[in-house]
């Protein structure tokens, strides 16, 4: 199997490729090494992906319509692409409150480049594509279910990847292309991003640095760790949905851990991993954050055989001896 991805040399992105590589895939991978965050941590993760047999890199912007068009007609896909995973994306809630322009460059135009490049490749059995769980904004029903409304997102970031998924819905009714939009709920792990909670908070720890505890703690999330995130992305892959009723072939899941953890319990158990107690600095809820984010898996589990299988006991300890080795702490 040929698959593209996009974002390869991002957290997940990097992770995926890894796993489509191990199981004999060619990949050919797409990420413009942007500095969103520090690029170095992304050279390491392409790095490690370049001297693998059957990876080839095109360092593109994929919100750049023009030059993914010439992507395509530089002969690229000639050999025939298989499946498209796309995972580049503007993350982040609160970045969005100061640079909303990013996420529509990334998000909705990125997405329509994709779109438009799955179009034009006719070997193309499935395009997978990442959204969020921030498309659920303040729902308060818990666990969330991939058919509780989304109409109402808490951030900016949550709406662009929400009209992601309207414009695949639609590109599959027209075009007839076979999509699938997983929303993920928190990742972390080792090569996880410096932006999130995991990262931010063992650093704080090993540097002796006050951390910031929003809501006085009283947040509850869906830790996800990266492997279980990785095999509901590969399952999905393999798995083209149906064309339903309204002739669109596209499905939604949700992929999570199906617990939702109090925050107090996931630096505690930082804590532990590092060995030294944080520095607390409490501060008040931020906008477009929600109190608490839970999956409902049914679907996936039904659909993909999804069976999440790591706790945020066993994947914490993981993701901070990783940070250890990374930077000698």
């Amino acid at each position: 199997m040929h698959v593209l991805v996009t974002g390869a040399a991002g957290f997940i992105g990097y992770h995926v490729s890894q796993a489509l590589l191990a199981r004999g895939d060619r990949v050919t991978g797409i990420d413009d090494l942007n500095a969103y965050y520090d690029p170095t941590l992304k050279q390491a993760r392409l790095g490690r992906l370049l001297v693998r047999a059957g990876f080839e890199f095109h360092k593109l912007d994929v919100a750049d319509l023009a030059a993914m068009r010439g992507f395509a007609a530089g002969g690229n896909t000639d050999g025939g692409i298989d499946g498209i995973v796309h995972l580049a994306a503007q993350a982040g809630v609160r970045h969005s409150l100061k640079h909303p322009e990013d996420y529509v460059r990334s998000n909705i135009e990125g997405q329509l480049s994709i779109l438009e490049l799955a179009r034009a490749i006719p070997t193309l059995r499935h395009l997978v594509y990442a959204s969020s769980s921030s498309v659920y904004g303040d729902n308060t029903k818990l666990p969330f279910a991939v058919t509780d409304p989304v109409e109402r997102p808490a951030s900016f970031y949550g709406a662009t990847k929400r009209a992601g998924e309207i414009m695949a819905i639609s590109y599959s009714r027209l075009y007839g292309i076979p999509s699938t939009g997983l929303r993920f709920f928190t990742v972390y792990g080792p090569w996880g991003r410096p932006d999130m909670a995991a990262w931010l908070f063992v650093k704080a720890i090993f540097e002796g640095k006050p951390l910031q505890l929003f809501n006085a703690g009283k947040m509850q999330r869906d830790f996800t760790y990266i492997d279980d995130i990785v095999a509901g992305v590969v399952a999905a892959l393999d798995r083209s949905p149906p064309r339903d009723a309204g002739h669109a072939s596209h499905r939604l899941y949700n992929l999570g851990n199906h617990r939702s953890e109090d925050l107090p319990r996931f630096l505690a158990i930082l804590e532990k991993s590092c060995g030294r107690k944080a520095i607390i600095e409490h501060a008040p809820m931020q906008p477009g954050d929600v109190r608490a984010t839970y999956a409902d898996i049914a679907e996936s589990k039904r659909d993909l055989g999804f069976e999440p299988k790591t706790s945020i006991d066993e994947g914490l300890p993981r993701f901070v001896d990783w940070y250890r080795d990374y930077h000698r702490a």
